[in-house]
């Protein structure tokens, strides 16, 4: 589970995570003395699916995968998120289950704050609703694109995909991942994923240790992704901004109450 590491970000500056740096500063204040930044642990769940939503956590930097659950035990990843969003966003709009369960698949750490909180400053503050549209968008195309790519894609270019958006969302090119976590990711076997880390071994796109631990070449594990990669990464990467304009309509602050 996520462990309190120390208190509250005071300002948008001085967070990492897109989401909060880009709200202006009196709509940051809404949530400023209710965020806790703590420690997310490997394999930590984050919300599992089905409960109720307790915390939206806006990681710093790490990775977070959502996983959909089957009857039969299987999983699969259906998209993943870093430090350009938020993980039980959809809070804000009302208390609800969780769809997906979250995992920590890179540790990090994340702003935590209880979810009632970030739906009562997402009620008051249009700037706010504002970044959390476009998060919801870009989330959006990654759920869509995934859900094609899972349809017509090799589970080998899959696979690279895959690791590149870890990779991505964490800036290192050694990822701490088991073969087993792999195959809950990709929803296939085991036996699969062994057969796909010997070929791109082969290929020099990875190196793999017994410790769990993959290494990657960028270049050499992008030619095998399929094109969804790009696109994926492009709505990743795609800062979340206020122009002037928006900045000037929105008041540079949250809205009276």
């Amino acid at each position: 589970m996520p462990h309190s590491n120390s208190s509250a970000v005071t300002r948008p500056g001085g967070t990492s995570n897109g989401l909060l740096a880009a709200l202006p500063r009196a709509d940051f204040d809404l949530l400023a003395s209710d965020i806790q930044t703590v420690a997310l642990d490997q394999n930590a769940v984050l919300a599992r699916a089905g409960d109720e939503v307790d915390y939206v956590f806006l990681p710093h930097n790490g990775a977070i995968s959502l996983m959909i659950d089957m009857a039969n035990g299987q999983t699969v990843a259906t998209a993943t998120i870093g430090r350009e969003g938020a993980i039980s966003f959809l809070s804000a709009i009302g208390p609800a289950p969780s769809a997906m369960t979250a995992i920590v698949h890179v540790a990090g750490t994340a702003s935590r704050i209880p979810s009632f909180r970030f739906r009562d400053a997402f009620n008051r503050s249009r700037a706010i609703r504002h970044a959390l549209q476009a998060h919801v968008s870009a989330m959006l195309t990654q759920f869509q694109l995934g859900t094609a790519c899972n349809a017509l894609h090799p589970v080998e270019a899959r696979m690279a995909r895959w690791l590149l958006h870890l990779r991505d969302r964490t800036g290192h090119d050694v990822l701490p991942l088991t073969q087993e976590v792999l195959s809950q990711i990709l929803g296939v076997r085991r036996t699969t994923v062994t057969l796909l880390m010997c070929n791109l071994r082969a290929s020099g796109a990875i190196r793999s240790d017994r410790r769990g631990e993959i290494e990657i070449d960028r270049s050499r594990l992008t030619a095998v992704a399929c094109e969804c990669q790009h696109t994926m990464r492009l709505e990743a990467c795609r800062p979340i901004s206020l122009s002037r304009d928006e900045h000037i309509a929105l008041g540079e602050s949250a809205d009276a109450m």
